[in-house]
């Protein structure tokens, strides 16, 4: 039987309170409590086609960072996340004030842009030209069947493989080869835990499984986590 909530936000608690490399990995979950429909989720995108049901828009520009990227920023300001992966190119993430240097945005971002040549990037203000190498800038936001930018997959892998608890928020871990982040966590013995509405690959070997909404998770965890911290800092 499964624990109860309560039980298990605690759990989640103390393992991020005891994690020395804390990596979380967030997929569109994480953005449906600011508005923004999901694809894989209950009512989402492509579960709704596949019904034949109509589909809502992304409207990024009207979506405001929600409760579940406030408390990654909370991970931040403690010091206890080593690193974030994002599958989201709404920007939130950075709207929030996650550091940009602990930040992995695999598919992109739609207020950015990239050099084809050198893969600087930069905010989308217009320009077409790199201004390090004199490449062709155009849209960070990486389609299906292109290659992901190599700087934030390496660091992804390089991060994933020296966790110690790899925290899953809001994916359906079926897009590669962002989805094989946890692969290599688990691998090298990482702890997992896997924070989302709809089944995964994974859901077999999660160390920890919630099925709750991620607002319902994921501030809960990490107020708890304040308690542990002035109790016991490490």
């Amino acid at each position: 039987m499964a624990l109860d909530l309560d039980r298990r936000i605690d759990r989640l608690a103390r393992w991020m309170h005891e994690a020395k490399h804390l990596v979380v990995f967030t997929g569109a979950g994480i953005s449906t409590e600011s508005g923004l429909p999901d694809f894989r989720g209950p009512d989402g995108i492509w579960t709704r086609q596949a019904k034949g049901l109509p589909t809502q828009s992304r409207d990024f520009s009207s979506a405001e960072p929600n409760a579940s990227h406030v408390a990654i920023v909370e991970l931040q300001e403690m010091g206890k996340l080593a690193f974030l992966i994002s599958q989201n190119v709404d920007n939130l993430h950075l709207r929030s004030g996650i550091r940009p240097d602990l930040l992995a945005e695999l598919h992109g971002n739609i207020t950015k842009v990239r050099c084809k040549q050198c893969e600087f990037l930069l905010d989308n203000f217009g320009e077409t030209t790199c201004p390090l190498c004199g490449g062709r800038l155009a849209s960070s936001v990486v389609n299906f069947g292109q290659a992901l930018p190599r700087k934030e997959l390496a660091d992804s892998f390089w991060h994933s493989e020296r966790s110690d608890l790899f925290l899953v928020v809001g994916s359906s871990l079926v897009v590669t080869p962002a989805a094989d982040m946890p692969r290599v966590a688990l691998e090298s013995g990482t702890r997992l835990v896997i924070v989302n509405q709809g089944e995964t690959p994974l859901d077999g070997v999660a160390h920890l499984r919630f099925h709750e909404a991620i607002g319902e998770v994921l501030p809960p965890a990490v107020a708890r986590l304040k308690q542990l911290m002035r109790v016991s800092p490490r």
